[in-house]
């Protein structure tokens, strides 16, 4: 028999789908996995916009860093007038701390997962997070590189799963970047892009190939500058001050590789050149050598420049310095 030129079993199946996703459009709780910077930060987010978060990280002193983080950072809203005192301490109330998946995401709406950049990691937790969550929950990754549409295969709910590529720091950065995989449902994107409207981010679509939108754009011309570096072309200084006012970037591309970590920009420009197989889009010999050495930027207090001394003054790394 057909329904609506359906077999009446598939049409069946879609309903339930779509009851579980109407469900889901009115979330309530969001898991959170990996309290590092983009972890906390997301966590900060959602609890700012009303939601209950559940931050899960297999180690309680990352859990009490990543509070205190964010309350740090609710701070300095409160300071600027941008919240409350009261909206602060109710937004911290929201968020509940967890050490293992299992009991984090089992009462879930979305599962956000923000766990280190690498595949292996990202699969076993998707699984993990696939047989622990209800059946209407989606799960997203804040994958910057990573397909979608692999971390997708090892659910039984593909049409589920989706990338919500929140920018650093997200607290302040508009940009969502929402990925969809080969089998993301056009319902789970429509809540998802509802949801970052939500929280007061603007959505950016993309589909499901090498670097998304963001990391193909960016992490060639970070690459680029890299070279002009290595090739003599320019100085750290330079390369910078030209991207900045000659063309309006508010950061230079050897400053932003600092901040996003050089070990972290080397990964996504190997995960380019894998999935394209192009030459254009290898790592530069001298971003290899610094990630090697253990210049890794901001988070090893050395790079293109030198932040041992903080992040409010820009000071050229020795090895570079004329």
């Amino acid at each position: 028999m057909l329904i609506g030129g359906l077999p009446s079993d598939e049409a069946s199946n879609l309903d339930l789908i779509f009851a579980d996703l109407k469900k889901a459009s009115k979330m309530k709780k969001i898991g959170v996995i990996g309290s590092g910077t983009m972890g906390n930060g997301i966590a900060h987010v959602f609890a700012q916009n009303g939601y209950n978060v559940n931050l899960i990280d297999i180690k309680p002193e990352a859990l009490e860093r990543a509070l205190a983080t964010i309350a740090k950072n609710f701070d300095r809203q409160v300071a600027k007038g941008r919240v409350t005192e009261e909206e602060k301490q109710a937004s911290l109330d929201r968020i509940s701390t967890y050490v293992n998946i299992v009991d984090g995401v089992g009462d879930c709406d979305l599962v956000v997962e923000a766990a280190t950049e690498r595949m292996d990691l990202k699969m076993k937790i998707f699984k993990e997070i696939d047989d622990s969550s209800p059946e209407h929950c989606i799960l997203a990754s804040n994958t910057s590189s990573i397909s979608i549409t692999q971390l997708a295969s090892v659910t039984k709910r593909p049409e589920k799963v989706i990338g919500m590529h929140f920018m650093n720091p997200v607290p302040v950065m508009k940009l969502v970047e929402i990925i969809n995989g080969y089998s993301t449902s056009k319902e789970v994107t429509e809540t998802i892009e509802k949801l970052s409207k939500d929280i007061g981010k603007i959505p950016a679509m993309a589909n499901d190939y090498p670097g998304f939108i963001a990391n193909r754009i960016l992490m060639p011309m970070i690459n680029e500058a890299i070279y002009t570096l290595f090739e003599g072309v320019g100085g750290v200084e330079e390369i910078d001050t030209v991207m900045k006012l000659g063309m309006a970037h508010p950061m230079g591309p050897l400053q932003l590789a600092d901040f996003i970590g050089l070990d972290v920009c080397k990964a996504i420009l190997e995960v380019l050149y894998d999935g394209f197989g192009n030459p254009k889009y290898a790592p530069c010999p001298l971003l290899v050598n610094m990630v090697n050495a253990g210049k890794l930027g901001v988070k090893s207090g050395e790079g293109f420049y030198s932040w041992t001394h903080g992040t409010k003054e820009l000071v050229v790394s020795d090895s570079f310095s004329k």
